[in-house]
């Protein structure tokens, strides 16, 4: 089973069982097999290499207790030498062999996340909420790539080293083989008592940094809104209970890393007493030369380094192998549908641009609707405009139409085709939605606008920044290749709003769906945006959730949200003529001066 990361609005994404870690740590190892098996072989001639020196060593000591010449000794230690270069030089080309591995390896690991939270659905990424991504993109994957580049590496050698150390002094007297396998028993209980524990620690400690991450994160991007609302000491209070939280995951790891370290230390010194003990009593009674004892010791105490190796890394790993469970945890979510794309098919492929809800019904939290049984067609080309008050249902309508939410019950189509059965690029090219929100990349004015249309010409660029108003941009002291950002030009709010709408003028979508696409602009500019924009996409299906009502008065036709229903739906005329929600609304709007009228605006704005 997979477990969950709790994100700070109580939504979750999975986490990798290990079942699935093991599947994809050996998929990336068969990416780069060559360099693995060469990394293998070099790492085991050098283990070899090394064996020879307290063989030799142990030889020496006999060979001077039976008289023999300084020539031979010498030889021998001519041996030893050798055998020290070679065990160096194999290791470090086996080092460089492994951190090449490695890095090309945390390169596929980060590409492929990339790719999964891209494929991911809006909805929940917003649902899990930002900083938990975040997080498993930095620091998750961070981690995957310390024990990926340096613990595969130090392991290898570490595994091959340590059974072929026993493996020589098992040769050299199997009474002293078994006096270092059973000091080491110590070490095999520490061990196992740590790694019943550590995994769930660490996941632990991986969901508290979410969560910690996520109340930050949003605090630092509400932070107007808190401080005009005096939710200071509420936030406050919010983010000092996640630190906590994170704080006593974090104290937890620690102390089961104080229980596994000193008992480890102890238990290294064991086999070589062991050794020593009963190499003395074995030696008394002749069953065994002094070099053997000498050559025994020396592999014992040589055993301590890669012991020490494994089970620092193994600490390591545990740490890792939570952050690698999280980082696959994208690829849980792919799989299990959230974000997965149907496969192509006649059965995908729209039968024209006619969008339709039939008895839609979406609810938040699974329990309370916030739409009621909506049905609505909207025809190609026609321009239609969603208004009612605060709360009425328009935003969530505008996502369902868009895709980005599934319906609770009921569907939404198009072209006869359920939008939930399109694959991400085919909905992408028939609707797109665009909110008050808004991004500017780092790069020039031209990568930003190329992001919607590649092939595009610079007067393409330039035609569709005219046409969104964007006035500004001709201004700029170096043009279409003017960086913006921080490190160049900075965009005020409304230059952001502008530059996200010639995205999609270049984007050429059938239908589009503006949510407060500009709540930025002043009024004259925003209507003088949505006109010049309904000229530019003329022919083509144009939703506008009608925050000022003059875009209701230039839209086709009406539909009027009340209570997550819809209540009326007609021509501007016939809604006023009407005398219902919609001519309330247009009189509370328009009677103070409608869009000549700043405060008639606001009103308006409000109202609708």
């Amino acid at each position: 089973m997979s477990g969950r990361s709790r994100s700070a609005d109580g939504h979750a994404l999975p986490v990798a069982a290990r079942a699935r870690l093991v599947s994809a740590a050996c998929g990336l190892i068969r990416q780069d097999r060559y360099a693995f098996a060469a990394m293998l072989a070099l790492n085991t001639l050098a283990v070899a290499a090394g064996l020879a020196g307290p063989w030799l060593l142990g030889r020496i000591v006999n060979e001077v207790q039976a008289g023999a010449t300084v020539s031979t000794v010498d030889r021998l230690a001519v041996g030893v030498l050798i055998s020290a270069v070679a065990q160096l030089l194999l290791a470090r080309w086996a080092r460089l062999v492994g951190y090449r591995f490695g890095e090309r390896t945390l390169a596929r690991v980060r590409e492929r996340f990339v790719d999964r939270a891209l494929a991911l659905p809006v909805s929940v990424v917003e649902r899990a909420g930002t900083g938990d991504l975040t997080v498993r993109g930095t620091s998750d994957v961070g981690a995957v790539g310390t024990a990926v580049r340096d613990a595969g590496p130090d392991l290898f050698i570490a595994g091959i080293q340590a059974p072929l150390i026993l493996a020589a002094v098992f040769l050299l007297d199997p009474l002293l083989g078994v006096c270092g396998l059973a000091g080491l028993v110590g070490i095999w209980f520490a061990t196992r008592w740590y790694l019943r524990r550590a995994h769930a620690a660490y996941l632990a400690e991986g969901a508290g940094n979410s969560a910690l991450a996520e109340q930050l994160s949003v605090t630092a991007s509400g932070a107007r809104t808190i401080e005009a609302f005096g939710l200071e000491e509420r936030h406050i209070a919010a983010s000092l209970k996640r630190i906590e939280h994170s704080h006593r995951t974090r104290m937890r790891t620690l102390s089961l890393r104080s229980v596994l370290f000193p008992s480890v230390d102890t238990s290294h010194v064991l086999p070589v007493v062991g050794a020593l003990l009963v190499g003395a009593l074995l030696l008394e009674r002749g069953m065994v030369t002094l070099g053997a004892v000498v050559a025994a010791v020396l592999y014992l105490r040589q055993l301590a380094e890669p012991l020490d190796m494994i089970l620092q890394w193994v600490e390591q790993l545990q740490s890792s192998g939570a952050s690698f469970a999280r980082v696959e945890g994208l690829g849980v979510a792919l799989d299990s549908g959230a974000g997965a794309a149907p496969a192509a098919g006649p059965s995908a492929r729209p039968g024209g641009d006619r969008i339709e809800l039939s008895g839609v019904h979406y609810s938040y939290d699974g329990k309370s609707d916030v739409v009621r049984g909506v049905d609505l067609t909207v025809r190609p080309g026609e321009r239609l405009a969603v208004v009612g008050r605060s709360g009425a249902g328009k935003s969530t309508l505008s996502r369902l139409l868009a895709g980005i939410d599934t319906p609770s019950a009921g569907t939404v189509s198009v072209g006869g085709v359920p939008v939930s059965d399109l694959p991400p690029q085919t909905l992408r090219r028939q609707v797109v939605l665009v909110t008050q929100e808004h991004h500017v990349f780092f790069g020039t004015l031209r990568d930003n606008l190329l992001l919607a249309a590649p092939d595009a010409t610079d007067a393409e660029l330039t035609r569709a920044l005219t046409a969104v108003g964007a006035d500004w941009a001709e201004r700029l002291p170096r043009g279409l290749d003017a960086e913006l950002g921080a490190r160049g030009h900075q965009l005020d709010g409304s230059q952001a709003q502008q530059l996200s709408l010639a995205r999609v003028v270049l984007a050429d979508p059938h239908t589009l769906i503006l949510d407060e696409a500009t709540a930025l602009l002043d009024p004259r500019t925003a209507r003088r945006t949505e006109r010049a924009l309904a000229a530019v996409l003329k022919g083509r299906t144009v939703i506008a959730i009608a925050h000022r009502l003059h875009t209701a008065h230039d839209a086709d036709r009406v539909a009027v949200m009340d209570g997550g229903r819809l209540t009326e739906l007609g021509s501007h005329e016939e809604l006023v003529a009407a005398g219902g929600t919609y001519a309330a609304l247009w009189r509370s709007w328009h009677g103070d001066g409608g869009a000549d009228n700043p405060g008639a605006e606001a009103a308006g704005a409000a109202g609708a």
